[in-house]
């Protein structure tokens, strides 16, 4: 039992015993006989529906279990006491000692009750003098400080109608109590020092902050909650050799005289505390624009053109979002920002986005940039998150659902609806691979800890209902519905029944239903679907929802059923609203193949027959590209690999460019279809060349090279040059991969700089298979400067150089490793320094120390993991 909920319970007097009890004679005169048991059949009046020992009592406890951690972890709107108008912050920085020197002035009202003290979030701080200050005086205020929150007693009662301002000194250690967050979010410092004394010369010195969810309060005072808003003030002291980048507009800057100036940051309409953000470093800026609106774009000196490029399409992106939102950009500017070890992948602060270092690109990396979505994403925020914030942590969805939706709307707009449907089964797997594990209401108010909302049901699973409903309503009504909503609600905080009731007002039908299944219950519907062909002319549809109703909705479900008639698609809706529906299609016109969602639309786990003849007809006739990239899939799920070799000529020329990538991935692994026929290497050829998209022409070179990479060694060095590094990277992959090359003296010394993973990897690999001797401090250089998931790659080629020569360093390798499984704040980075590891297992000491540090995981999938391969090895010794 929970402890909260055990005190409750005696407190109020009651017993585990005696609540169960009250419960079981609650519920015995509803409670129905079973009916699905044999042993009952016929019997049914021999047992009273008002017996206990009828009931099940092992279910009535679990539920009376889920009752208590609800009661204990409600986690609802904060209690506004004060209303928050204004912050002013002046801020120093100690870098030697990575400390804020801060002075605050806090600008409030009652919210609607008479006070008399105020009780802020100050996280970690060593306070100075409090101040009320009143016109020109000043007075010494009392308070209590626990290092959580600050308690400061007023001289009066203040009304509704009084404005008080306090003055607060204070110095803010981010480093202490850190730690914690989540897989989005990994640390809760809330302001972060790098490499502050300039140490490291692969580190550059910056500061910068991130505070959702309630982190903002480890370097400022105030009321740390998403339903508080404010205007601010940052003034900001900023070497001279660094530039800041804050919220709002900089107002003024100061020149301090002493190598220093200081900028003042302005923000004129009120947001959340946790959107008050800023950044100082050497950085250097892109400058652009949307109509009179001035954009920035901010990364370290030297990838300036690479910044261009990766964020080109932000002024497009604006214009889009204002046509389909009809809400014009709603702040005076934009700057995104680029920072090394951010936490997270990206970070919304109103006006001033911060990324983490994988967009940092050269400008040739950046040819090959598919960050749009990141982009996408958090300039959604600015209206779904900023603008309109969630009130609560526990409606995260009415922020991160949008924002995941952006993704699809851009890409929808931008590349084709194709490629935006690829990218929404992508959300789904990732959303039904969580849900394997963990199934939760969508909006939920019992949480232990905010930070358990980042997951992929706030962000996949709500992305894709959003698109279920934009589907069900049709655009017209859904983008209506959103201007609604943002027009109504603009600079407020807002829970899910503003949005039902605003699509609600737009289109006068109630959507309870809706919001019901998706938005306040768990899970997703389980359908059987089967399709009787006997007449043709009118097909019937069988449906079945087999999940578990006991702890899933019966679904209410609009569904698309589709075909063919010679080139033309024909499509009827319907709806599924029973557990068992038949519905009869009555095409008309016969027909051997019809689809059920198609077009991939719907939140389903789906289970119906379909045989390799038919996946092969889908992709012969299907006119859209992920039905045709589901039926390569799963034909390759079926191991038809007769069908596939038939169809892969027709596939790598696909319309689709992701379905000709997927068939280059198939044909890799079966090389052998190109030996016999001389026409499909011709056409594989020609796409390394001369492929429209430069991640297809690299499947191409990826597939020449499986083939023979000894015969293409003439076309692969002259693909070295190209400009694009995923490219230019296979054919590299392709030389190395070659037994008996010899890379030239000057070909080694060029790629052996690169710093992008495309290129170390393939020189890894070159050194370790040649084998080429003296390599250990070109490896550990490497690691020390990748990150994301070139780290993660590179982890296994460090760990193998270094097992096989471990006169190179292995020592500092396995310290290295030791440390990354440790102290990583991402969970794949820990799992990857696992695995390396387990190169040096033979010996007990490693093992020892590893076996250390896996009792310490947190997260319980890699605590799993670890266990099972920790136990193998004890064994093995």
């Amino acid at each position: 039992m929970h402890a909260k909920a055990k005190n409750i319970l005696q407190k109020s007097g009651f017993s585990l015993f005696i609540a169960l009890t009250i419960f079981l004679s609650a519920c015995k005169s509803s409670q129905p006989v079973s009916d699905d048991s044999s042993e009952n059949m016929g019997n049914e009046s021999s047992i009273e529906t008002s017996n206990p020992t009828a009931l099940d009592t092992v279910k009535l406890i679990q539920l009376l279990k889920q009752k208590e951690y609800e009661l204990a972890n409600y986690r609802g709107s904060a209690t506004r006491y004060f209303d928050l108008l204004h912050t002013e912050l002046d801020l120093d920085f100690d870098y030697q000692n990575q400390i804020v020197l801060g002075k605050a002035i806090l600008t409030m009202k009652p919210f609607f009750k008479a006070q008399k003290k105020v009780r802020l979030d100050a996280k970690d701080f060593e306070m100075g003098k409090v101040y009320l200050l009143q016109g020109m005086d000043s007075t010494s205020m009392n308070y209590e400080y626990d290092g959580k929150e600050l308690l400061i007693y007023l001289p009066q009662e203040f009304t509704r109608n009084d404005t008080v301002q306090l003055s607060i000194k204070y110095k803010a250690f981010p480093n202490m109590n850190s730690g914690g967050g989540s897989d989005a979010i990994t640390d809760t410092k809330g302001l972060y020092f790098i490499d502050p004394t300039g140490e490291d010369p692969n580190r550059p010195t910056m500061i910068w902050t991130q505070g959702e969810t309630e982190h903002n309060s480890k370097w400022f005072p105030t009321f740390d909650h998403p339903n508080e808003r404010m205007t601010q003030l940052i003034k900001l002291t900023v070497p001279d050799s660094m530039i800041s980048i804050g919220n709002g507009e900089m107002i003024k800057q100061v020149d301090l005289g002493n190598g220093s100036h200081k900028d003042y940051w302005e923000m004129k309409k009120p947001h959340a505390p946790y959107l008050a953000a800023f950044a100082i470093g050497d950085f250097g800026k892109v400058e652009d624009s949307y109509q009179d609106i001035p954009l920035g774009y901010y990364v370290e000196k030297g990838f300036e053109k690479g910044a261009a490029e990766v964020f080109k399409n932000t002024p497009e992106m604006i214009g889009f979002f204002e046509e389909k939102l009809g809400i014009p950009y709603p702040w005076p500017k934009y700057d995104q920002v680029v920072v090394k070890d951010f936490v997270s992948g990206a970070m919304e602060n109103t006006t001033v986005s911060i990324f983490m270092e994988e967009l940092k690109l050269s400008e040739w990396e950046a040819i090959d940039s598919e960050w749009d979505y990141i982009i996408a994403h958090e300039l959604f925020h600015q209206w779904f998150g900023d603008y309109v914030t969630t009130e609560s942590w526990a409606n995260l969805p009415l922020n991160e659902a949008f924002a995941n939706y952006s993704e699809y709307l851009w890409n929808e707009y931008k590349y084709g609806r194709d490629l935006a449907t690829l990218k929404l089964v992508t959300e789904m797997e990732t959303y039904f691979q969580e849900s394997m594990s963990k199934q939760v209401d969508l909006i939920r108010y019992q949480y232990e800890d905010s930070e358990d909302m980042f997951d992929s049901h706030s962000y996949s699973k709500g992305g894709v209902i959003l698109h279920m409903l934009r589907e069900y309503l049709g655009d017209d009504a859904f983008f209506t519905g959103l201007n609604f909503y943002l027009t109504e609600h603009a600079l407020s905080s807002v829970e899910v029944n503003d949005l039902r009731q605003a699509f609600e007002a737009v289109t006068g039908e109630d959507l309870n239903w809706f919001f019901n299944q998706w938005f306040l219950d768990k899970g997703h519907p389980d359908l059987m679907v089967e399709i009787d062909y006997s007449i043709p002319e009118n097909i019937l549809i069988s449906i079945t929802q087999v999940q578990d109703l006991e702890t899933t909705p019966l679904y209410r479900l609009p569904f698309e059923i589709s075909w063919y008639e010679g080139q033309t698609r024909k499509a009827k809706t319907f709806m599924l609203e029973e557990a068992f529906q038949q519905f009869a299609l009555e095409n008309g016109e016969a027909t051997d193949l019809v689809f059920f969602d198609e077009g991939k639309n719907l939140l389903t786990k789906k289970t119906q027959e379909i045989e390799k003849e038919s996946w092969v007809k889908q992709f012969e006739i299907s006119e859209l590209g992920i039905a045709r990239y589901e039926a390569l899939d799963s034909l390759v799920s079926q191991e038809a690999y007769d069908e596939l070799r038939m169809i892969i000529p027709r596939a790598i020329q696909d319309d689709f460019w992701s379905v000709r990538e997927l068939a280059l991935g198939i044909l890799q692994g079966h090389v052998e279809w190109l030996a016999e026929n001389p026409e499909l290497v011709t056409l594989v050829e020609e796409i390394a060349k001369n492929g429209k998209k430069n991640s297809v022409s690299s499947g191409a070179i990826d597939v020449l090279s499986a083939f023979d990479a000894a015969g293409y060694e003439q076309e692969f060095l002259s693909l070295l040059e190209d400009q694009s590094v995923m490219v230019s990277s296979s054919a590299l992959m392709g030389l190395t991969s070659l037994e008996d090359v010899d890379l030239s003296a000057d070909l080694v010394d060029k790629f052996s700089k690169e710093t992008n993973f495309r290129y170390v990897i393939p020189m890894a690999e070159y050194f370790i298979t040649k084998p080429v001797n003296g390599k250990g401090d070109w490896f550990q250089e490497k690691i020390e400067t990748l990150s994301g998931e070139g780290l993660y790659f590179f982890l296994g080629y460090y760990s193998e150089y270094f097992s096989r020569f471990p006169e190179e360093g292995k020592e500092n390798a396995v310290k290295y490793l030791l440390k990354l499984m440790e102290t990583s704040g991402q969970s794949f980075m820990r799992l990857g320094a696992f695995q390396g590891l387990l190169a040096f297992s033979d010996n007990s000491e490693v093992v020892n120390e590893i076996s250390k540090i896996a009792a310490l995981e947190k997260d319980s999938d890699l605590k799993n993991y670890f266990d099972y391969f920790m136990e193998a090895l004890k064994d093995e010794n």
